[in-house]
């Protein structure tokens, strides 16, 4: 299911991030203050007494310790004798994630307060908002900015919206005029980042939970959801659910209650945490607290709060392989493992589906890549892959014995419409190839040689990002073999 606008909005339980929604839609920064009350600023120390009060973890993915971040930025800033940036990234470039939209688009004081809060104890010279280029949000955050003063300057940046520009590297390279990719070695946002310095960076959800801690105080706010986990999370939950919707809802919840309320079917699996998330069986989804501890009991992941059940109509390892192609083709083809690890990963699963390929050759792709990229790009998709084999054991024996499950690929894993797809397939004319092997010498990335020396790829469409070799391929053909075909 791919949507194009931010789904509706739905809450378990008194809604916190989400207040005042069914009363006033979006709220202004009059229906803001009605709603949440004022703020105050908080020095460093109690910016952190808050943050690490309530155990405030990044809600971009990764689940980093917020105050562990705000404590590097000081402990640079002080080192270096620099002053600070405050980042929030709010690009959600993920094509099945919209709760940071559903913020940007109905609740941007709380971005702003919490941005605000955290420049304020920082003594930080600037705010910046990263936005994805989609037009879903700008126009919300830059009214609400024209409303209110700021303590310090704050602009919006765009970004590409693209799976691989809302990494945190890649938005501070796009922030300081670079490309918007992440950098080619690992380097700490809290050292050198905006301009070159300490930065603040993490995703709108957190600092907007912020905003919400600010008010209530560590004992309030830990009033709901669990002791180690304390407050509300936002889920995006699509996939094959009847009523796609943006939920709020108490950490410690059953899962399952939140997708009967998405109207989902029962189906072989669940995908949870997006494209680098963890598939889920079903038996686990009926038994699974949404919270990180309790995906990571049955086997899955919280990351960035996307939810994506699969229906019992569709071939689930089909789905997967479809993803695993988009990441591919979504990669900064700047390192090895992406260059040249992907699309032999998403090659691999793609012959599982056609039942040539076995469960091992898939993890041994995977490890090839796992660990050694530039970004954490590789493992997320390697992490993705190989937990389908995991969970979907049945439909690989299928595969492999009988040619297949016998249900089709419907692409309800919320990838990009065919409009912003690769367009453009490879083809061999059999007659006429004679083995030169060239054409896997010029796009090694997606033409590989078989045991006769003959060229073999997927016949899934050309990532956008190497459709440039492809067609350099089929211009030095020695034998004029090879051609590019529309998709469809």
């Amino acid at each position: 299911m791919s949507l194009t606008a931010v789904p509706p909005v739905a809450c378990f339980g008194e809604p916190r991030l989400t207040a005042g929604f069914d009363e006033f839609g979006r709220l202004d920064l009059a229906a803001h203050e009605m709603v949440h009350g004022a703020v105050n600023p908080l020095s460093p120390k109690g910016l952190l007494r808050l943050v690490e009060g309530i155990e405030l973890k990044g809600k971009g993915g990764a689940g980093f310790p917020f105050g562990r971040k705000i404590r590097a930025v000081l402990e640079s800033a002080d080192r270096q004798d620099l002053p600070t940036v405050v980042v929030v990234n709010a690009t959600e470039g993920e094509p099945g994630a919209w709760k940071d939209k559903a913020l940007l688009t109905r609740a941007p004081h709380l971005i702003l307060d919490g941005a605000a809060i955290a420049a304020y104890a920082l003594d930080a010279e600037e705010i910046v908002i990263g936005v994805a280029d989609d037009g879903i949000g700008e126009a919300s955050l830059t009214a609400a900015l024209a409303e209110r003063r700021m303590p310090v300057r704050t602009g919006i940046v765009t970004v590409p919206h693209r799976f691989i520009s809302g990494e945190g590297g890649a938005l501070v390279r796009g922030i300081n005029g670079e490309a918007h990719i992440p950098p080619g070695r690992k380097v700490r946002a809290s050292d050198t980042g905006v301009g070159g310095l300490p930065t603040l960076l993490s995703n709108a959800e957190t600092y907007a939970q912020l905003a919400l801690a600010a008010r209530l105080g560590p004992y309030e706010y830990g009033t709901v959801g669990t002791a180690d986990e304390p407050g509300t999370v936002l889920l995006t939950v699509t996939g094959a659910a009847g009523r796609p919707a943006v939920v709020e809802c108490p950490t410690g919840i059953p899962l399952r209650d939140v997708l009967e309320l998405c109207e989902t079917p029962t189906g072989p699996g669940v995908l949870t945490g997006g494209y680098h998330g963890k598939w889920i069986t079903a038996e686990g989804a009926a038994t699974a607290e949404v919270s990180r501890a309790g995906f990571t009991k049955v086997g899955g992941a919280l990351g960035a709060g996307i939810i994506m059940p699969l229906g019992a109509d569709v071939c689930p390892l089909g789905e997967a392989a479809q993803v695993v192609t988009y990441l591919a083709g979504e990669s900064a083809g700047q390192c090895g493992p992406c260059r040249l690890g992907l699309p032999d990963l998403a090659r691999t699963l793609d012959l599982i589906v056609g039942g040539s390929a076995s469960s091992e050759a898939v993890r041994a792709a995977a490890g090839a890549v796992r660990g050694r990229g530039a970004c954490s790009h590789p493992d997320g998709t390697a992490r993705f892959a190989t937990s389908a084999l995991e969970v979907f054991t049945e439909d690989l024996e299928a595969h492999a014995n009988r040619g297949g499950c016998g249900r089709k690929v419907k692409g309800v894993l919320g990838l990009p419409s065919a409009a912003d797809a690769p367009t453009s397939k490879l083809v061999v004319d059999w007659s006429r190839c004679d083995g030169h092997g060239l054409c896997a010498h010029v796009v090694p990335e997606f033409v590989r040689l078989d045991a006769n020396g003959f060229p073999s790829f997927p016949s899934t469409p050309v990532p956008t990002w190497l459709e440039g070799g492809a067609r350099k391929a089929v211009r030095m053909c020695p034998a004029l073999a090879l051609r590019m075909t529309p998709v469809g």
